[in-house]
């Protein structure tokens, strides 16, 4: 124990000796100034996913909250720290756009694909309801050729989908889109690649955010 506090610790030197001095001035603007974040990032809790990384965001750039699946209960019937995130980011914040980040390799739907997993976690199992139907659209389109890591894939995407649509149930998002004050996208991160395929406008389809010499293509959910 006393070892990953120390690694913390070398952690927060190494912030406050090589990173903090480089953006000195952000930090002191960030900290007399009351934040103005264009975009909210619901993403997974999953250690390897670092959302302003993967968008070169700075220090007040982007609203962000994490939790096991990137999940998005539909309003009122789980009403707690995500509903009240969104709620404030779109109220308070004005953000202009919210993204729900899935990414590869993610252990809420391996549990999704194995729930005996999840019998020893109750608390674990009654929150990944919140994926239910996501694993029922998947497995309607599984097919007898599908591999353990295909019907992965699908859920997956099918996932952030299902909370993009969970996410239009909340009033302050559904006003703001009326009002087109608001945009909402899906991602999905591939943590070996680094790729990101982002779904908007309704489409089914995740398309690569592109660099030079990309050949990707887009994908259906």
């Amino acid at each position: 124990m006393e070892d990953i506090l120390s690694q913390l610790k070398a952690g927060i030197r190494r912030f406050r000796t090589e990173v903090y001095p480089e953006q000195a001035e952000k930090f002191q603007t960030a900290a007399t100034t009351p934040q103005t974040p264009h975009a909210l990032i619901i993403t997974c809790a999953d250690s390897r996913i670092d959302a302003e990384s993967i968008t070169s965001s700075g220090v007040g750039d982007v609203f962000i909250t994490r939790n096991i699946g990137n999940l998005v209960p539909p309003y009122g019937e789980m009403l707690g720290g995500v509903s009240a995130v969104i709620e404030y980011a779109v109220s308070a914040l004005k953000v202009k756009h919210i993204a729900i980040c899935g990414h590869t390799d993610c252990g809420a739907m391996k549990a999704l694909l194995n729930p005996a997993g999840m019998e020893s976690m109750p608390t674990v199992k009654t929150w990944m309801r919140n994926a239910a139907a996501a694993l029922s659209v998947a497995d309607s389109l599984t097919t007898p050729e599908d591999t353990h890591e295909s019907r992965l894939k699908k859920l997956t995407y099918e996932n952030v989908l299902l909370q993009m649509q969970h996410l239009r149930t909340h009033p302050s998002v559904a006003g703001a889109m009326a009002r087109e004050e608001l945009t909402i996208s899906g991602w999905v991160y591939n943590i070996g690649t680094g790729e990101v395929r982002i779904t908007e406008d309704g489409s089914r389809n995740f398309y690569p955010v592109t660099v030079e010499g990309d050949l990707s293509g887009d994908e259906k959910a």
